[in-house]
């Protein structure tokens, strides 16, 4: 009998973005089970808390047919010892620019230091998502653009609410 593959995919979600569930949906498809795992970090000034980044994440992930399974879990403190509770083989992160490898290489090999049994996989993002980030959506909203498009329809409307209550 064979083991399943669980891959995780870390972030922050805040929110979660149309980028985002692409490369969940295609890391689902290279892995039995893909754990998108909600960061926690007091230290960090987020717009929702952990609790709704879950819900948003979860409502967005329901129905995904064609793939592995999805779970969703928030987690604190080393990625890679929750990688190895969790049965992780591998952690997947999505790359939209040079940028975000010039980031992620250091903490992919600080990883492999820790836990060399964990493979690091990259996923480029889709070339008409690249552009997406969580940062810009938050902004655009907070200036009254349209982020349609960009982040699941239900995620937008609690955004809006959100922006919109300063």
């Amino acid at each position: 009998m064979s083991q399943s593959r669980i891959a995780l995919f870390p972030g922050s979600f805040d929110p979660i973005t149309e980028g985002h569930l692409d490369l969940i949906r295609r890391a689902a498809r290279l892995f039995d089970r893909v754990v998108v795992t909600v960061l926690v970090n007091p230290a960090k000034q987020s717009l929702f808390t952990v609790d709704e980044r879950v819900d948003m994440i979860r409502e967005a992930c329901a129905g995904n047919s064609g793939a592995g399974q999805i779970d969703v879990d928030a987690f604190g403190g080393l990625l890679v010892d929750y990688a190895h509770r969790a049965g992780a083989v591998a952690i997947v992160r999505g790359l939209r620019s040079s940028t975000d490898f010039e980031y992620e290489q250091p903490m992919m090999a600080m990883n492999a230091h820790l836990a060399p049994g964990i493979e690091s996989v990259c996923l480029l993002a889709s070339a008409r998502r690249a552009h997406i980030s969580s940062r810009l959506v938050k902004e655009v909203a907070s200036l009254g653009g349209t982020v349609t498009g960009m982040v699941p329809p239900a995620v937008e409307a609690r955004l809006l609410a959100r922006v919109r209550k300063g």
